[in-house]
């Protein structure tokens, strides 16, 4: 099969799994075809796959990162020493950790086609993930606490591993808790990636966004936390602030060099 012939592989797969969706059209027009895959993918409750099904979508997913391409940590500046500021995909990094900012129930956003990184992320990766996931927090009993993290494999991302965290939500005026949670997912990150001997780590701005925390806040805590952390003995040695918005980037390099 071409890189078509396993979209649409993919989408009649998932539409024939759930009775709901079975007998619905496929677009013909490309843009829209992805759409809908990433869409089915998004809804889908955490659950096993055919192995056929899994080959065809792990295939599908490494030729559309080496179209989107793959951005090596390795080839990027150090703005201080252990530090690296990138503006893109955190899903197009290579490094051995990215993080998601997850919700409590921390097995991905459900919402079809929404831009947040848990989305996208879950997206990029394969629905190995979101079972992984849901395996972790079926044994968990609860949801995941705020300012704590998991570690799963990356499945098809460039990266090894991804670290799920939960970051505060602020409604209303910002609080010293609301700071001491964040602080805490930074911190939670990397002692779970400094546990398992990684020396990369990819931040992306945890709780900004939808969950409200005040951008510019939000970033001076986390290079605070980070430059912290640095000094320590482990096995980290890069950390990559990775921002999508110009607006956080203007606030990073003020902070950051």
């Amino acid at each position: 099969m071409d890189h078509a012939e396993k979209r649409k592989y993919l989408i009649n797969w998932l539409l024939d799994e759930n009775g709901e969706y079975k007998g619905m059209e496929i677009p013909e027009e490309e843009t829209e075809q992805k759409r809908l895959l990433r869409g089915l993918m998004n809804v889908r409750m955490p659950g096993n796959a055919s192995e056929d099904f899994l080959k065809v979508q792990d295939e599908y997913l490494k030729e559309a990162l080496a179209e989107r391409g793959v951005v090596d940590i390795a080839e990027l500046p150090e703005i201080e020493p252990g530090i690296i500021l990138w503006q893109g995909d955190i899903t197009r990094l290579k490094c051995d950790a990215i993080t998601a900012a997850a919700n409590e129930g921390c097995t991905g956003c459900y919402s079809p086609n929404h831009n947040c990184i848990d989305n996208v992320i879950h997206t990029y990766a394969g629905i190995q993930l979101r079972k992984k996931c849901g395996d972790l927090m079926r044994i968990q009993g609860h949801p995941e606490p705020t300012g704590r993290a998991k570690i799963t494999p990356a499945y098809n991302l460039p990266s090894k591993y991804v670290l799920h965290t939960v970051g505060p939500i602020v409604q209303g005026r910002l609080t010293k808790e609301h700071e001491r949670l964040l602080a805490s997912c930074y911190k939670s990150c990397m002692e779970m990636a400094a546990e398992n001997h990684l020396e990369s780590i990819a931040f992306c701005c945890i709780s900004t966004g939808v969950f409200m925390f005040p951008n510019k806040r939000a970033a001076e805590i986390a290079v605070e936390t980070v430059r912290e952390f640095l000094k320590k003995d482990t096995s980290i040695k890069k950390v990559i602030f990775n921002v999508f918005k110009d607006e956080d980037l203007r606030i990073y390099q003020q902070l950051l060099g």
